[in-house]
């Protein structure tokens, strides 16, 4: 019987942590790059130089964890250009 939306069941972990079954708590490399406006290759560079945010690998598949996306956006939030803004 093929799965649909109705029949999915949520895990108590997932209904305590909001989530419904098709939440994704991930983003490829090209979803972030474009929610950033940049190019793939910025990431893959960051990535060798160790800037921008956390990512998982595995296997050769690379992905950033929502939250450490979100994380790493509200530090560099900046209120002018002499100060960062309050955390």
């Amino acid at each position: 019987m093929p799965t649909t939306a109705s029949t999915i069941t949520r895990s108590p972990v997932d209904a305590i942590n909001g989530l419904s079954p098709g939440d994704r708590r991930v983003l490829n490399e090209n979803e972030l790059a474009q929610r950033w406006g940049l190019s793939p290759k910025t990431l893959q560079r960051w990535r060798s130089e160790g800037r921008g945010p956390r990512y998982l690998k595995l296997s050769k598949r690379v992905s950033y964890p929502l939250e450490s996306v979100i994380e790493f956006e509200r530090g560099a939030l900046h209120d002018s250009t002499s100060e960062r803004a309050a955390r």
